[in-house]
C-alpha cells in the first residue's frame, strides 16, 4: 500500500510534469526535444485530445506521472485505456507510487466499463518488470513498428 495521491494533471502541474517526462524520455535514450515536451503537455490540456494525464503526490509533491489514452479493442467489441508513459522520480522508488497509478487507472477502467489496462515496457527494463509482474499479467504478443511509406 502507498501513501501515493494520484490524481488527474491540471495547468499547475506543468513544471513537475515537465520535468519527470523529460526524465523519463532520458531514461528510454531519447534525445531531449523541447518541442516534444511542450507538444504532449498540450495535447494532455486538450480535452478534445485523446491523450491524459494522471500524476501522483508524495507529501505534497508530484513524483510520478501515467500518460494514458482510451483506445478501442474490435476483436472484444470493448474499449481499454493504453497506459503510454509511466515514470516515477528515482527518489521515490519502491514506494508504491507506480502501483498507485496503475490501480487507479484500472479503477478509471472498471468504472467505466473498459476491459483492460495495457502498457508495453522495454525487455531490459527489469525493475519495471518486477512490478508489472506483481499487478498484470505478461502476455505472450510481440510488438513491431512499421515506418511510414515515403
Amino acid at each position: 500500500m502507498s501513501d501515493a495521491i494520484v490524481r488527474d494533471v491540471t495547468p499547475a502541474d506543468e513544471d513537475a510534469w515537465k520535468e519527470i517526462f523529460r526524465a523519463y524520455r532520458a531514461f528510454y535514450r531519447l534525445a531531449p526535444d523541447e518541442g516534444v515536451v511542450e507538444r504532449v503537455w498540450s495535447w494532455i490540456l486538450d480535452p478534445a485530445h485523446e491523450t491524459g494525464a494522471v500524476v501522483a503526490e508524495l507529501d505534497g509533491r508530484v513524483v510520478g506521472l501515467g500518460d494514458h489514452r482510451w483506445f478501442a479493442r474490435p476483436s472484444t467489441g470493448t474499449r481499454g485505456i493504453w497506459l503510454d508513459d509511466l515514470f516515477t522520480r528515482p527518489d521515490v522508488r519502491g514506494r508504491g507510487v507506480g502501483r498507485a497509478i496503475i490501480a487507479e487507472l484500472q479503477r478509471r477502467a472498471a468504472d467505466a466499463g473498459g476491459s483492460v489496462v495495457r502498457w508495453i515496457t522495454a525487455q531490459d527494463n527489469a525493475a519495471a518488470q518486477a512490478l508489472y509482474d506483481g499487478v498484470a499479467t505478461r502476455t505472450a504478443w510481440v510488438v513491431y513498428d512499421a515506418a511510414p511509406a515515403a
